[in-house]
């Protein structure tokens, strides 16, 4: 089945970038600069950023639905980045190096399978996934800190 993996979007995490720190810290959020890389992965442009880069860490609700199943989590977003748009079929580099957590959710924002996975075995298992009818989107995690990735969806 093939699958679509979606970035958030930058336009959305653009004006906190002006905010000082008090604002930053009023909305549960600040600046992080980056000491190594791999080791910050940006939800925007789904790549590590870069050492020395000054980035914002923030709580992202990334599953809003009215359900149990409710969820958010820390997540870090790189300033004047585009929102990175895969291609079809695509595993970002970002993704493939790490392990992953996989949320296979319905419609109506239901659970209704998980797996962990190695990112580079990412493509298959979101295929399989995927191929559920049932199934309306993935919310792809890293597996270690618990961090909301991407989502994915079929083509």
């Amino acid at each position: 089945m093939p699958f679509q993996i979606h970035a958030l979007p930058a336009e959305d995490f653009a004006p906190l970038f002006a905010l000082d720190d008090d604002a930053l810290t009023a909305r549960r959020a600040q600046r992080v600069t980056v000491a190594e890389t791999p080791g910050y992965p940006c939800r925007i442009s789904l790549a590590d950023a870069e050492v020395g880069e000054t980035i914002i860490l923030l709580n992202h609700c990334c599953h809003d639905a009215d359900t149990p199943y409710r969820a958010t989590h820390a997540i870090f977003v790189r300033p004047g980045v585009a929102t990175a748009r895969p291609a079809p079929d695509e595993v970002p580099e970002a993704l493939a190096r790490r392990l992953l957590s996989l949320r296979a959710f319905d419609a109506k924002g239901m659970m209704r399978t998980a797996d962990v996975v190695d990112g580079g075995d990412l493509g298959p298992a979101l295929d399989a996934m995927l191929a559920a009818p049932e199934i309306a989107e993935v919310a792809i995690h890293h597996a270690k800190q618990g961090c909301y990735a991407a989502r994915a969806t079929r083509v």
